[in-house]
């Protein structure tokens, strides 16, 4: 008797059985459906990024070959051929791509856990707190190159516990609203000290330094690659964990603790980590505005409204490497910095969000 008891229990009798057989049945083809469409964005965001490097690193004022740069890579040495694709736009493309993945995955992250359109690290001020960071510590300490990175660190870490002690609540923690407030004061004030500092600079110093202010990729080197890449590999999984980990905070704080979730310490976490990711890509590239920005919205769209972080840093990868690709082929004679290409495509976009967001309220 219990053991048909039980089978009562676990698929019931009657005539409901049939509708919650097809009901069950029917959730699970939409849960299969939505996990194919993601995996079919995740592949074609690929797909577009290693198409947009190709075109970097083949095409352009000096077009390379396919089968040269294959040669290229086993070690061939083409006059001229070999010096272009293996310092400039080989590496420029490279590390792209990698600053590309670290701002699209923070921006991600800042969004889920403050719930904001417009939550970015560039937005908030981290991204000009390292490059107050890295400006203070060139013109200070004659920091140069990998020895930046510390600097850099430093003042994204400055950055956000300003902005946390102004945002906090007594009650309510961390304010979505006020955190973005303070986090716009806070990239005023990391804006007028990379200004202060770089005036303070010789001339050498100060054209060095102009990467701080709207970001660049022209130091790509295997250093900065090296450095950038292995922060990715232990920050990104850490990140997409916290973003998977935070999806029952939306539902709201009881219920999220009711579900076994710790959405306090979580919340933490991801901006901790969010912050050095947008931290080592301002780092090693400067701070390109508005990646952080677009990608979230962009790879959401592409996932049909719902936000995916892997989906997210694949965007910003693809909006980098292009914006480089604009920037360095734009003008028949100079090279653009690649901050300037993604300011002027995240102008726009930010006042589309706000006009977005106003008919939404």
């Amino acid at each position: 008797m219990s053991a048909t008891t039980t089978t009562v229990i676990d698929r019931p009798a009657g005539p409901d059985a049939p509708d919650l057989a097809r009901t069950e049945k029917r959730v699970a083809e939409l849960a299969a459906r939505r996990r194919r469409h993601a995996v079919l964005v995740v592949v074609g965001l690929s797909v577009a990024l290693l198409a947009v490097m190709a075109v970097r690193v083949l095409l352009g004022r000096y077009t390379v070959t396919v089968p040269d740069f294959l040669a290229i890579l086993g070690g061939a040495a083409i006059p001229g051929a070999t010096f272009v694709v293996l310092d400039d736009k080989l590496p420029r493309a490279v590390l792209g791509a990698l600053a590309g993945l670290a701002f699209g995955a923070s921006g991600a992250l800042f969004r889920r856990v403050l719930g904001n359109p417009l939550a970015s690290p560039d937005i908030l001020g981290i991204s000009h707190g390292a490059s107050a960071g890295a400006v203070v510590g060139m013109a200070t300490w004659g920091l140069r190159g990998v020895g930046i990175i510390p600097a850099a660190l430093a003042g994204s870490a400055v950055a956000l516990a300003i902005v946390l002690v102004a945002s906090a609540g007594r009650r309510s923690g961390i304010v979505g609203p006020r955190f973005l407030l303070g986090g716009v004061a806070v990239a005023a004030l990391g804006s007028a000290v990379v200004t202060q500092y770089v005036a303070r600079l010789p001339l050498m110093g100060a054209q060095e330094a102009a990467v701080w202010t709207v970001g660049s990729l022209s130091a790509a080197s295997a250093e900065r690659i090296g450095w950038l890449a292995a922060a990715l590999a232990v920050l990104l999984p850490l990140g997409m964990w916290l973003h998977a980990a935070l999806r029952p905070a939306e539902l709201g704080p009881e219920l999220a603790v009711g579900l076994g979730s710790r959405p306090v310490p979580t919340r933490a976490a991801a901006l901790g980590v969010g912050t050095v990711l947008a931290a080592a890509a301002t780092a090693v590239a400067g701070p390109l505005a508005f990646v952080a920005l677009l990608s979230t919205p962009i790879a959401t769209a592409l996932g049909r409204g719902r936000p995916r972080i892997l989906a997210a840093a694949l965007t910003g990868a693809v909006i980098v490497v292009a914006a480089d690709v604009v920037a360095s082929e734009a003008l028949s004679t100079v090279d653009l910095p690649t901050g300037v290409v993604t300011g002027a495509l995240g102008a726009p976009a930010m006042l589309w969000i706000l006009l977005r967001s106003r008919k939404v309220a």
